[in-house]
């Protein structure tokens, strides 16, 4: 009896412990607007690779599962991530944006960025228990993502790296 009281004890205290260390969702919302915010600022990133309308940047481990028009639909591992260009709009342009809030006019997040000509933007839709909607975007291109609540800023950065990177070839 002894033993199973100090084996459930444990485990309460190591619930606890590790509860007490992850992330809470407004400090990871925080964390990831300035995740985002400095890569926005960030000189873009070569680019490695190219489609018939735009090239841009995919960061180690991140590969092209499909490709349409005005779509490319990326991989990480499990994680996806939908990258949509409209190429007759310029990285001053706010259409995407402003298309993307009237979609859903209450995001937890809402952020925009202004740097040499460039509009940017991060939103983030927490609905669900650590689990959120991610979208980042510069002009006429966005990426979104559903990221867990601990992922956040790192998802927020490597998106807006990526977005940063893309440049209109037509």
């Amino acid at each position: 009896m002894n033993k199973k009281f100090t084996a459930a004890l444990l485990l309460v205290i190591s619930f606890l412990l590790l509860s007490a260390c992850s992330a809470s969702l407004e400090e990871e919302q925080t964390a990831a607007k300035n995740t985002a915010e400095e890569a926005f600022n960030k000189t873009s990133e070569k680019t490695n690779h190219k489609n018939e309308d735009i090239e841009y940047y995919l960061p180690f481990g991140v590969e092209v599962k499909e490709e349409s028009p005005n779509n490319i639909i990326l991989k990480n591992g499990s994680k996806t991530y939908i990258l949509f260009y409209n190429p007759h709009e310029g990285p001053d342009s706010k259409v995407v944006y402003d298309a993307t809030i009237k979609q859903k006019k209450d995001y937890d997040v809402n952020e925009t960025y202004t740097k040499d000509g460039h509009r940017g933007f991060l939103l983030i839709n927490s609905d669900k228990k650590d689990e959120n909607e991610l979208i980042v975007g510069i002009g006429g291109v966005k990426i979104s993502t559903q990221s867990k609540t601990k992922h956040l800023s790192s998802d927020a950065a490597t998106m807006m790296e990526i977005v940063n990177s893309v440049k209109v070839t037509n």
